[in-house]
């Protein structure tokens, strides 16, 4: 093998074509790089992590690349812990705070600076600069995030100076550390809900870039609605292309992947294939949303009748959710508990099934049954922020069992969906979902609907169509 690889078409390096790549290659050292916006922020956040734990030293990796197929990558994305408390986004790094006698902590980014042009490693290897793209050196990280940066290579040895120091870590996201550090998995898996439950309440910078996610969502539910005669031509797929568009031009990509799910696979809570028929008469369940260049990202639901109107029947089921939605929202405020928002919307959609027919009531035995889970699935939302599914290792106390603040953002997002083959509910209803989906910041007086800016009654949804696809 040549290189490492089987297969390869050279038979190997000769020390002339070694010395020629090693030579003739300019400086080409930044020096005209200014601090991120969002450094301060983040240098906030170290310091509440701090508090948090005295006399601790604290470990949070970014992770690695992981690979798709042989020597293909999946695109990377590194550790939201991560990138919360550094602002950064680089591979194979590390964020130690290392503490002081005073109580406090020192912060150190570890990164895998440039490749050396005195090897032949920044250019052999399948993950090196010229093959990946030009990394920062460590002084250009040190003027972009505020804080002293150290080679990656060298945090085993440096680790291992101090081994009395009591040490936690988020482990599962670097193997490589996870194998040097000798932690408690207890204490770890504290440390990982700290880490998390850091993110419960966000500040103006963080608002600022989820505003950013959900404008460009916006705009690409319209694109969305302005090909949909290409969709009906073709699949589902013309859709997520449609979308997915529109994220990487705004933004860094999508949040998660695409829900473009039309007829019965709007049933489907994840249906994500994306490769059925768009049909006129059904309806476009849309669950999609646009990751910042920063990597916060929306999170939006729409349904819509793919030939522009609603059926009287579709019409029925779209304004139960849609009421259940208004009584969900109504109930986000700064105070209110975490849980009175699903309470009020599931109660709601409670309420309507048994109106229907569809279970016994009355409907709070209904609802304190949770029999009307078998047609709304799931939870009617979640946290937002840099993940869709933001703060999942939070503490129970501080996030589903806790109390709204301001600065907190959320999902609301019921939704009825009645199965293809589900025989307790009349023919024409089988195969009908729908959900409504948006994000939702409390304020001080209590929310705001970040995502107002698309139609959520079914006369606005109809409207909006009528204007954007004709």
């Amino acid at each position: 093998m040549a290189n490492g690889r089987k297969n390869s078409l050279y038979r190997g390096i000769s020390d002339e074509l070694s010395a020629l790549m090693r030579t003739g290659w300019a400086d080409t050292e930044r020096t005209d790089l200014r601090q991120t916006e969002q450094a301060p922020y983040a240098a906030r956040r170290r310091a509440a992590l701090s508090a948090r734990f005295p006399g601790e030293r604290l470990v949070v990796p970014s992770g690695g690349l992981k690979i798709r197929s042989n020597d293909a990558h999946y695109p990377y994305r590194p550790y939201t812990g991560y990138v919360h408390l550094t602002g950064d986004q680089a591979r194979d790094g590390a964020l130690v705070l290392e503490p002081r006698p005073d109580g406090g902590h020192d912060a150190h980014c570890y990164q895998l600076p440039r490749d050396s042009r005195d090897t032949d490693e920044f250019w052999t290897g399948y993950t090196a600069e010229l093959w990946m793209g030009r990394r920062r050196t460590l002084a250009e990280s040190e003027l972009v995030l505020g804080m002293e940066c150290r080679d990656i290579r060298t945090i085993a040895e440096d680790l291992a100076k101090s081994t009395n120091t009591p040490t936690r870590v988020v482990r599962g996201v670097d193997p490589s550390l996870d194998a040097v550090l000798a932690t408690d998995e207890e204490r770890d898996d504290e440390f990982e809900e700290a880490v998390s439950g850091l993110r419960l309440v966000k500040d103006e910078w963080e608002i600022s870039e989820l505003r950013r996610a959900v404008d460009a969502t916006v705009r690409g539910f319209t694109d969305v609605v302005r090909e949909l005669s290409q969709a009906i031509a073709t699949s589902e797929r013309w859709i997520e292309g449609t979308f997915f568009r529109r994220a990487r031009v705004e933004g860094n990509t999508v949040g998660y992947g695409s829900i473009c799910a039309a007829g019965e696979h709007a049933t489907i809570m994840h249906w994500q294939d994306n490769d059925g028929p768009v049909r006129p008469g059904e309806l476009l369940l849309l669950d999609a949303g646009v990751e910042t260049r920063t990597l916060y990202t929306a999170d939006v639901t729409r349904t819509l009748p793919i030939s522009g109107t609603f059926t009287p029947l579709q019409r029925e089921i779209y304004d139960a959710v849609h009421e259940a939605q208004e009584a969900g929202m109504a109930a986000v405020k700064p105070g209110a508990h975490y849980r009175d928002f699903h309470e009020a919307a599931q109660r709601s959609l409670a309420a309507r099934l048994v109106e229907w027919g569809f279970l016994e009531g009355p409907a709070e035995r209904v609802y304190e049954l949770d029999l009307q889970r078998r047609f709304t699935m799931a939870g009617t939302g979640h946290m937002l922020g840099l993940d869709v599914h933001d703060c999942a290792q939070a503490r129970n106390e501080d996030y589903i069992d806790g109390v709204l603040e301001a600065g907190m953002c959320l999902t609301v997002e019921p939704g009825l969906y009645f199965q293809p083959d589900d025989l307790t509910v009349p023919e024409e209803w089988r195969g009908i979902g729908v959900r409504i989906e948006d994000d939702v910041l409390v304020t001080a007086d209590g929310n705001e609907n970040l995502s107002a800016g698309l139609p959520r009654s079914a006369d606005e949804v109809e409207a909006w169509m009528r204007e954007f696809a004709g």
